[in-house]
């Protein structure tokens, strides 16, 4: 009977326990096949894989890995190696690793006050997901003309602003900068939120520092597309830790990055309804050797781009794009304006028969979301559900807010996104490639071309 009332007494109060051990024995939730999963997509050979998984499977993966940011065993993840090196990189205070470039955008934009009623400057060239992302944040993108550059005209900016602008969105255009001294100082002097789209033009510098370092916030795509990243995801740099909070609160709507998770706000404005943008552990993994690899990246490709621009003679019909910072541009492409559309396609198709990959929109390609005027779904004005559109809220509409956009409205734009050439660069060029490109579009351009000295140089 003793025994009895021993075996019921809580093991709390001295009595036995009901578990001494458990018995039964799984596998990790994610073992040698997940990861064999991954190494396939290296592109190994059968008989490479076959060892690796004799290896693997010989070892004890114990739980196996936990590919979570939060609540990991390991002291440091490596979205917050990823983060910390983003910041050690750019000399950035802040920093968050994010899904997507776009992911980026949006949570930047709404940490920055975008919402009903608002606007932000984009410029016309830029990828689509830019303006999107505003629209995702419930304000309305204004499109702002660029110059030779391709980039963000500063002379443009002022008109362009109201009372409901809250922020411009300068964008890096493909492996360019920028000239973020002039609008910087039509931003300060508005008093106006920067938010720096750096997709294209990671480790893009002007005046010596780099792009996405001048903003209040700067958004990244690391992806398998840009020059750092190996599939999908984003960074976001901030200038002070408010800014941080925000964005963190709309790409982390759980709460994971707050000290106390659950505690109630901790200042008015803390918290909101957001979602989840996190950045995965694998994708983190890949992209913190792509990052430590990016000045080496940069390097090489201004090298090669300088290396062609040296040797290309003027022509009077030729126009070599504006370069805002010869220095401190990525130059993964170069880019140059013929006189009419009809002369660049000669020159294209000749380029392309010396075996120089040139290319040109010209007058009847089909529609690309890298122009404002073919960017449907922010031109027709439509939401996901009828009453889903920011363009009818009262907070717009009432303030005075109307906007339409239609083809004519950037006419630089318009005229030099379909007469540019564009002739890719590849990093791995060594010099003798570089004299044979040259030689190549001297060739052509003489062809083609009346040489003049006195025409803009390349340089």
């Amino acid at each position: 009977m003793a025994d009895e009332r021993a075996k019921e007494k809580l093991a709390l109060e001295g009595g036995l326990k009901a578990v001494t051990s458990i018995e039964g024995r799984g596998r990790p939730k994610i073992g040698v096949d997940e990861f064999m999963a991954i190494a396939e997509r290296f592109g190994f050979s059968k008989q490479a894989l076959a060892k690796m998984r004799k290896a693997a499977e010989a070892d004890d993966l114990g739980e196996g890995p936990y590919l979570a940011n939060y609540y990991s065993p390991l002291k440091e993840t490596r979205v917050q190696a990823f983060e910390k090196l983003a910041c050690k990189t750019f000399g950035a205070k802040y920093a968050i690793g994010v899904s997507s470039g776009t992911a980026a955008l949006h949570a930047a934009f709404v940490a920055a006050g975008v919402g009903p009623g608002t606007e932000v400057i984009c410029p016309a060239i830029g990828f689509f997901a830019t303006a999107a992302a505003v629209v995702e944040s419930r304000g309305i993108p204004v499109f702002c003309d660029v110059d030779e550059s391709l980039q963000m005209d500063p002379a443009k900016l002022e008109p362009l602003i109201s009372k409901r602008t809250v922020a411009l969105v300068p964008t890096h255009w493909q492996g360019g900068v920028c000239d973020m001294g002039a609008i910087m100082k039509i931003a300060r002097k508005h008093k106006l939120k920067v938010i720096e789209d750096c997709a294209q033009a990671c480790g893009g510098q002007f005046k010596g520092k780099y792009v996405g370092t001048f903003g209040d916030l700067s958004c990244f795509s690391i992806s398998a597309y840009k020059i750092v990243g190996g599939g999908e995801g984003g960074l976001i740099l901030a200038k002070n830790k408010r800014l941080w909070e925000r964005a963190n609160q709309l790409a982390e709507c759980g709460g994971l990055w707050r000290p106390v998770r659950f505690a109630p706000p901790r200042y008015e404005g803390e918290l909101y309804c957001g979602t989840n943008y996190r950045l995965s552990e694998l994708e983190a993994a890949v992209d913190v050797v792509q990052l430590k690899k990016m000045p080496a990246t940069v390097k090489r490709f201004r090298t090669v781009k300088m290396r062609v621009l040296k040797q290309l003679n003027s022509y009077a019909e030729i126009v070599p794009q504006t370069i805002n910072d010869l220095e401190g541009e990525v130059g993964y492409a170069l880019r140059f304006f013929p006189e009419t559309i009809a002369l660049g396609e000669k020159i294209v198709a000749a380029l392309q028969a010396e075996n120089i990959p040139a290319a040109m929109r010209g007058d009847k390609a089909a529609p690309d979301w890298h122009i404002y005027h073919h960017m449907y779904p922010v031109t027709v004005k439509s939401g996901s559900t009828d009453a889903d559109c920011p363009y009818e809220c009262p907070l717009y509409t009432d303030s005075g807010g109307k906007i339409e956009y239609a083809k004519g409205d950037c006419p630089v734009a318009d005229d030099l996104f379909d007469r540019a050439i564009s002739i890719g660069l590849s990093q791995w060029y060594n010099a003798q490639d570089c004299r044979n490109i040259a030689k190549g579009m001297n060739k052509v351009f003489s062809a083609y071309c009346t040489p003049d000295a006195d025409a803009r140089p390349w340089l």
